[in-house]
């Protein structure tokens, strides 16, 4: 899970996400507090799943770190086939824009000649 929020894609989503949540919270008193509200239901779930699951991982804990290491290098094999995850989302979309609008110069200047 830490691998893969530490990818320049998630995290920098992850921010604008998170900007936008506050933002949001911020501009419109009523969704704050239902945002409120929903914030401390899953706190409280949170707190009582953890000790009722806490017993399970230490008995599955040689698993969860076998598959940890499993999908650890699974991600390291697809962050180096796709270096497109450590770019950040504003540059994705720049980069997008910037190929789109120059296909469509290209589909112009084909229409035009």
């Amino acid at each position: 899970v830490n691998q893969v929020a530490n990818l320049t894609l998630v995290s920098s989503a992850c921010d604008m996400v998170s900007t936008a949540y506050a933002s949001t919270k911020e501009s419109h008193p009523y969704i704050r507090s239902v945002c409120d509200a929903a914030e401390k239901g899953v706190k409280s779930v949170t707190e009582a799943t953890a000790s009722c699951v806490q017993p399970v991982l230490t008995t599955l804990e040689p698993h969860v770190a076998a598959a940890s290491e499993y999908a650890s290098k699974g991600l390291d094999k697809l962050g180096e086939k796709l270096p497109l995850l450590q770019k950040p989302v504003d540059q994705i979309i720049s980069d997008t824009k910037e190929l789109v609008s120059s296909r469509v110069a290209d589909a112009k200047d084909a229409v035009s000649s």
